[in-house]
């Protein structure tokens, strides 16, 4: 029993949401970083995975609620910050940074002017 009640294990969900929040672009950046330089399924796998619990639980309980309505800034706000800020603009920070930094290593190791 958790907090008195017998049917608030779900609450268990949200812990990996409240860690997210501080380690999530830390951990969003290293696997964009991974993605570039090691091409294949795994890292592309674990880019997807890895956030789908804490994204998906924060997302259930912003649309759980269904004796209210949903309200549209609300959702929009929480697309922007917690999956755009939070999950997709630190893996692609991490992406595209890896892939320019190897792409001017390799134009200079080719002969270009240093």
């Amino acid at each position: 029993m958790m907090f008195g009640y017998g049917d608030e294990w779900w609450v268990l969900l949200l812990y990996p949401v409240l860690l997210w929040v501080p380690f999530g672009p830390f951990v969003m950046g290293g696997l964009g970083v991974w993605c570039a330089r090691r091409p294949g399924p795994w890292p592309w796998l674990w880019t997807v995975l890895l956030p789908l619990e804490p994204v998906g639980a924060s997302a259930a309980v912003i649309v759980l609620p269904w004796s209210q309505p949903t309200r549209t800034d609300d959702l929009v706000g929480y697309l922007l910050v917690y999956v755009a800020g939070i999950t997709v603009l630190p893996w692609v920070l991490g992406y595209g940074t890896t892939r320019v930094v190897r792409a001017v290593r390799a134009r200079r190791g080719r002969g270009g002017a240093v």
